[in-house]
């Protein structure tokens, strides 16, 4: 019998990247398989299910990035998702990055982001017959000590109160076009070096959420 199809479509967060080496066992600039959350979940789920983690550092939802190439989710969950037929469930986790300030998206644009790419991965035709399922992660708020170092230049003002708006207009996406929500704020830890990454404890505790939450939608 084949598995249940978990796919799971991030940013940096999703691809595991380490922002402190010390929290890291490897103590290198991406956690290993055996901390990542999406490898994590797929221990605690067990071998009838399989979880394929689709993480790209710097991915958002749905903006063309004039800095790097290829980061709109929309313009690439088609094939990602065809690739992997049949998708039993999607996780989705974007909105870190779309809080850039050279975007100059509200929290309000960033939700109609994530409702255009919910709706782009549900016309998709890999979902095996049966209705699509997807299941739309608020990431944690972005820490107000992101302006300590570099990365908080890259990202640019106002990204923190963005990052907090939004799981308030997640939730309204996800009711409108019929998806499970969850906020990952109190549940995962961003790191205190760049306020935006997940920890090792974070990854370890996303993971124990969602081991309690999958078996559910997937019935």
């Amino acid at each position: 019998m084949m598995k249940k199809h978990i796919v799971c479509f991030g940013d940096s967060n999703t691809h595991g990247a380490c922002k402190d080496p010390a929290d890291s066992a490897d103590h290198g600039s991406r956690f290993n398989e055996y901390e990542r959350w999406t490898c994590l979940l797929q221990r605690m789920l067990g071998e009838d299910y399989l979880v394929i983690e689709e993480g790209l550092s710097g991915r958002n939802c749905a903006f063309e990035d004039p800095i790097h190439e290829g980061m709109s989710g929309v313009a690439h969950i088609t094939p990602i998702l065809m690739s992997h037929e049949p998708v039993d469930l999607l996780i989705i986790m974007l909105g870190t990055n779309d809080t850039k300030a050279h975007f100059g998206a509200t929290p309000v644009n960033i939700a109609g982001a994530m409702e255009r790419l919910v709706r782009k991965a549900q016309s998709t035709l890999c979902w095996g017959g049966h209705e699509p399922k997807i299941l739309v992660i608020c990431p944690p708020h972005i820490g107000d000590g992101l302006y300590d170092d570099d990365a908080g230049l890259k990202m640019g003002p106002g990204c923190p109160e963005k990052s907090r708006a939004l799981a308030k207009y997640y939730r309204q996406v996800a009711e409108t076009t019929g998806c499970a929500f969850m906020d990952a704020e109190g549940i995962a830890e961003f790191n205190q070096i760049d306020c935006m990454h997940l920890t090792s404890k974070g990854h370890r505790c996303l993971a124990e959420a969602l081991a309690e939450k999958v078996p559910a939608l997937l019935g």
